[in-house]
């Protein structure tokens, strides 16, 4: 039994941190959203380029209840397959690297059913420079609380 608690006591942080590295990793290669983390635009910097009269604008898409963001094209939510397709065609009236953000914010990103189908026509139609308002509260938290550009 002596053995058996030494044997533990002296590899027991070296199990502790393996196992710690592979649940890490695991996590990681499971990452199921279809967006990578440079594909996240955050709302400052969003609101910095509509507000700048030098920036080059993106196509901005609001693919849920309303269109909020300035310069912001309402498609609505594309939960519905109506607004999906609307989403798609006027993405086929762009080049494939045209300068997208999609948005919905009408919940926590865990919770949206808007922006995964979204993002995945994206990258299904091999749009090549797309990204998302990182909004992970809502809208009215992350954009509008914070005075940025907004639609009259």
């Amino acid at each position: 039994m002596n053995m058996l608690i030494k044997f533990f006591n002296r590899f027991a942080p070296s199990f502790l941190i393996i196992a710690a590295i592979s649940f890490n990793s695991f996590g990681q290669a499971n990452n199921t959203e279809p967006w990578k983390e440079n594909q996240l635009i955050a709302p400052a910097v969003l609101a910095a380029s509509i507000s700048s009269s030098r920036a080059t604008k993106p196509v901005i898409f609001s693919i849920g209840p309303d269109a909020i963001v300035k310069g912001s094209i309402d498609i609505g939510p594309v939960q519905e397959k109506e607004n999906l397709q609307k989403l798609k065609e006027q993405l086929s009236k762009l080049p494939k690297d045209a300068a997208i953000v999609i948005y919905c914010g009408c919940c926590p990103f865990a919770k949206c059913p808007n922006i995964r189908p979204a993002f995945q026509v994206l990258i299904k139609m091999k749009f090549t420079n797309q990204k998302l308002l990182n909004l992970p509260k809502n809208i009215k938290v992350d954009w509008m609380d914070k005075g940025y550009p907004m639609n009259e």
